[in-house]
């Protein structure tokens, strides 16, 4: 550990913060500090962080916006690779849409809006990074990154530098290879169609109103805590079976959507843990499915 922390030290890769809370990064405000935790500027940066890591071989873990992740009370260890300000940019080429991994979500979907370009509209509420959303095949409205996707620039764990194409990425729903072949998105590129702006600005603005009105963003929450089953909605189960407004610590199943767990202000990863196993054995209970979960779940326990 000192000798990669002395190598780190000279290797200019961005902010290296150590024994950082990793509360302060997800969209839960709920988790224990990484032991060191890197902020890359750049793609040259980044393959740096990752090749010195290789070099050293430090246990290591990506991290995007958090919008879709626990972070264990007890944190994680080894290192925090996050992509920083110098990988946040978009830049327009006909109908391509080329993003860096940190840059927002809904942002690019309203950039793309007022650009005339239709496709990226399912994305206008789903508050994670372009990173993170190619690795979860990120989806709303009944569409999702897959369908818009052409190719991404990502660092292979190995250090190296890949470009995957659409054939590459074995999308299926909220998955994609990099479940399986550990990496981080450096940039990708989406193919849209042009549209008519005021059509594309028009349903944007619907999706943005029903998601004030049916979700509870003004808490602390990570989106939606499972996964749809088939055929069926995870939310209306858990609704159905009572659910709604339990509460475990800090820990609630909103009033508002009953798919998402909020931090109530002193909410622990355990508190979250314990709400969502009384959720998937209240649900099998009742109806025999066993819910999947969509946040992913990190770090030492």
């Amino acid at each position: 550990m000192e000798a990669f922390k002395a190598e780190l030290e000279q290797a200019n890769l961005g902010d290296v913060l150590y024994n950082e809370p990793l509360s302060n990064y997800t969209t839960w405000k709920i988790g224990g500090p990484a032991d060191i935790l890197i902020l890359p500027r750049s793609k040259e940066e980044l393959v740096a962080a990752v090749q010195l890591v290789r070099k050293h071989q430090m246990p290591w873990t990506n991290l995007g916006r958090g919008s879709n992740m626990l972070v264990s009370d007890k944190g994680i260890r080894g290192v925090v690779i996050k992509p920083h300000r110098g990988l946040d940019y978009v830049r327009f080429e006909g109908s391509l849409v080329i993003a860096g991994a940190s840059y927002s979500l809904i942002k690019l979907s309203v950039m793309a809006g007022k650009e005339g370009l239709t496709g990226l509209e399912f994305a206008g509420g789903i508050p994670g990074t372009v990173g993170g959303a190619v690795y979860m095949n990120a989806g709303a409205h009944g569409s999702d990154v897959s369908r818009i996707f052409k190719s991404a620039d990502i660092v292979l764990e190995t250090g190296e530098l890949v470009r995957f194409e659409r054939e590459n990425m074995n999308f299926s729903y909220r998955h994609s290879i990099l479940h399986e072949q550990k990496g981080i998105v450096v940039e990708a590129t989406f193919e849209l169609e042009e549209g008519d702006k005021k059509e594309v600005l028009a349903m944007m603005a619907s999706y943005k109103e029903r998601r004030l009105r049916t979700q509870p963003l003004q808490l602390a929450c990570a989106g939606s805590v499972f996964r749809n089953p088939p055929n069926d909605f995870a939310a209306r189960l858990i609704q159905e079976a009572g659910l709604k407004g339990e509460s475990l610590g800090g820990a609630q199943v909103s009033e508002q959507h009953a798919n998402f767990i909020v931090n109530t202000g002193q909410a622990t990863a355990e508190d979250v843990l314990a709400l969502m196993t009384h959720i998937q054995s209240t649900v099998q209970e009742r109806y025999g499915i066993l819910l999947v979960p969509e946040v992913l779940v990190v770090g030492e326990r």
